[in-house]
């Protein structure tokens, strides 16, 4: 059920932190990124069972502790609001150079007051979603207490949140005065989804209705009833990614569809480009777009098909095609028609100099699978037509690659 990739980027004055993709079976049909609640972390049980359910439906999920918290270098007590944004921004770039840019934003409690701040620099991000967020970050001074006054007097206080101390100084006060939400949140630009519980005893209901009263069309609300404001109750967090998920539907085009609106490639040209600086690469066609990677055994990402397996399904394809073709034309009863392909090198036999200079030549072992009421002279035929498919007399021609430079 998916796969886990631990990793880590630097954010916030060159900090590292930490922070796992969780990626579907399958090539993912979009990114989404999670910023977790004040003083959690990425393993916070709600995020994690948010981001599982969405790796069953397709999407890959970035979550990653931000600076000062779980896995990630730097201070809590130096970290604010801002640098919190900052982190989601750097996130997102990461994606952008290393996967693909998310096009799902996912905030939770104070992490949902960051990523409202936060969208409007992720230009590819297509849907926001605020799951028990205040609607100011300023909310969050309320959990201080009968603290704020030493901190605002002698410039830092511990307090006591979730059962675990934290140092605040009043630099993470001032930080928040700089931020007027109300502003941001009306001109968003984006399609927002509101989550909240009417009975959250940590952030009120209330701050859901000034969200969603600052926000400008498409705008939805979704009440959580009787669910509390860490989402601990399974059912709750697997409620939130369902609903979540089918919301997304309207809203989110896949990226690659996006990109190929800006191509104008030919037909029967392709174009090659590179994803990330890895091995992940865009493949476009006039009509087309896909992922070509390598598997993560190689260094890849594993988000497609490596050139191999491209070579191979191009013969393959071409062969099914043929014999499909030519068995309508004959009205043969080929009832299916599948082809298995495989490579690898082998000795060379009967090679000048093979002692002296060992050569190797290239193999495709296909094997083509008919199905029907077919005589083996039919049978036989067809695996003659097979020959004849075009990529195979390319691949068997005088074949001659001539390379330009731009």
């Amino acid at each position: 059920m998916g796969r886990r990739i631990k990793l880590e980027f630097a954010a916030t004055d060159g900090l590292m932190v930490a922070g796992l993709l969780e990626m579907p079976d399958v090539n993912p049909h979009s990114f989404a990124l999670f910023a977790h609640c004040f003083t959690c972390g990425k393993d916070v049980v709600s995020a994690s069972r948010i981001a599982r359910a969405l790796v069953t439906r397709g999407y890959a999920v970035l979550r990653f502790d931000f600076t000062g918290l779980g896995g990630s270098d730097g201070d809590f007590a130096n970290s604010n609001f801002s640098s919190n944004v900052n982190d989601l921004v750097m996130a997102a770039n990461f994606l952008r150079d290393h996967y693909r840019a998310p096009s799902l934003l996912i905030g939770h409690s104070l992490g949902g007051a960051a990523a409202l701040a936060a969208a409007h620099s992720m230009p590819e991000v297509r849907g926001v979603v605020t799951i028990g967020a205040p609607a100011d970050p300023h909310h969050v001074v309320k959990q201080f207490g009968c603290k704020l006054d030493e901190i605002s007097t002698q410039g830092v206080a511990e307090v006591t949140l979730a059962g675990r101390r934290f140092t605040i100084k009043k630099q993470f006060l001032d930080d928040l005065d700089n931020h007027y939400q109300s502003e941001k949140i009306a001109k968003l630009k984006k399609p927002l989804l509101i989550f909240h519980s009417p009975v959250d005893a940590t952030v009120s209901i209330h701050e859901a209705e000034k969200i969603f009263r600052s926000a400008k069309h498409p705008k939805s609300f979704i009440s959580l009833d009787n669910a509390d404001h860490l989402l601990t109750k399974a059912r709750d967090a697997e409620y939130v990614a369902t609903t979540l998920a089918a919301w997304a539907t309207r809203y989110i085009e896949e990226p690659e569809n996006i990109e190929q609106k800006d191509s104008a490639i030919p037909s029967g040209h392709v174009l090659v480009k590179e994803k990330n600086r890895q091995f992940t690469r865009t493949v476009i066609s006039d009509s087309h777009v896909w992922l070509a990677d390598e598997p993560t055994a190689m260094g890849g990402n594993d988000l497609g098909p490596d050139p191999y397996e491209h070579l191979l399904a191009a013969l393959g394809t071409c062969t099914s095609m043929t014999i499909r073709m030519y068995a309508r034309h004959k009205k043969i009863p080929l009832q299916d028609v599948s082809v298995h392909l495989s490579h690898n090198r082998e000795h060379a036999r009967d090679c000048e100099d093979c002692e002296s200079s060992p050569q190797k030549i290239e193999v495709i072992n296909r094997v083509v699978t008919l199905v029907g009421d077919l005589t083996d002279e039919v049978r036989d035929r067809l695996l003659q037509i097979a020959d004849r498919c075009p990529v195979h007399q390319t691949l068997h021609s005088d074949l001659k690659i001539i390379t330009k430079r731009d």
